[in-house]
């Protein structure tokens, strides 16, 4: 079945933002693009709705200018939709991602810290969302995927930002809960843009045991080599299904939300799992997911896996 990148798009900075990220990678993956704006008649219009003009005209109206800039700003691009959906934000996303590539949500970004304000929407749709949700925040534009020039200047237009490499894709990966779906998808990201992926793993050293009435902490060399082992295997059949990928790894003891901070520093993409939890009530997106998205300011994507 064929497959398109869906952005959700409201008129917000955010929204045009992520519309204009999800142009970039559709076209990078050779994908269409669909734009979703939901919209729900209120008895009470919003305050952004002006007066004299219906809610329904409004909602087509700022699909439609989203559309005309993504349009005028990526040429090539072949946009297979644009739906006014007369559902709810979370209904509407949720049904939009289940035949996508994966599903871009813009997100404004915290007041003095690098990382989002992720509203009650867009949790609810990373949290429940059948493929990969990417967070992009207002004002990212297409030199920021890339290194700066060699003169330490940044590409100003899309057309001279390919001149540069793209910033590295960073992979957190926990061993003791593997899934294909997460590798895959760092790996594919990474091939499409000819960036450098590079792997985070940390682990916690284990309780010391008693020996002799003594305590006896496990050799950190070998608790090290230990792990590296086990993410070398884990790569293993990836690297060999993407050899044009160069992989680079941390494999240290830590806290993987800190590591993945730290990591994120001029990174291009940062790709965490949640894993799907069927018959749990409330919304769950596990504790790094959760801290990347407060803590990290480049893109997010997370991507769901059993």
């Amino acid at each position: 079945m064929h497959r398109h990148v869906v952005a959700g798009v409201d008129g917000s900075p955010e929204s045009l933002s992520a519309a204009h990220w999800a142009a970039r990678e559709a076209l990078r993956r050779g994908l269409s693009l669909r734009l979703v704006h939901a919209w729900q008649w209120q008895p009470r219009p919003p305050v952004y709705v002006p007066a004299g003009t219906t809610q329904r005209y409004w909602a087509h109206r700022t699909l439609s200018q989203v559309s005309d800039n993504v349009r005028a700003a990526h040429p090539a691009l072949h946009i297979a939709d644009e739906s006014v959906v007369p559902e709810s934000p979370v209904t509407a996303l949720l049904t939009a991602a289940e035949q996508a590539e994966m599903l871009v949500l813009g997100s404004r970004g915290l007041s003095g810290v690098a990382g989002f304000l992720v509203g009650s929407v867009s949790l609810a749709v990373i949290a429940r969302a059948p493929r990969p949700v990417v967070l992009v925040r207002a004002g990212e534009e297409a030199s920021d995927e890339h290194f700066p020039a060699p003169d330490g200047a940044f590409p100003d237009s899309d057309r001279d930002s390919v001149k540069t490499p793209y910033r590295n894709v960073v992979l957190g990966l926990d061993t003791s809960s593997l899934c294909d779906e997460l590798i895959e998808f760092a790996f594919d990201t990474a091939q499409h843009r000819g960036a450098v992926l590079r792997v985070i793993h940390t682990f916690s050293a284990p309780p010391p045991y008693v020996a002799v009435d003594q305590l006896v902490p496990k050799p950190g060399p070998e608790l090290l080599a230990e792990h590296e082992h086990a993410v070398s295997a884990a790569l293993h059949a990836w690297r060999e299904k993407f050899p044009e990928v160069i992989v680079t790894g941390t494999v240290t003891e830590g806290r993987a939300a800190s590591e993945l901070t730290r990591a994120s520093t001029g990174a291009g993409v940062v790709v965490v799992g949640r894993r799907i939890r069927s018959g749990h009530l409330g919304i769950h997106i596990g504790p790094v997911a959760h801290a990347v998205l407060h803590h990290v300011g480049c893109p997010v994507a997370v991507v769901p896996h059993v």
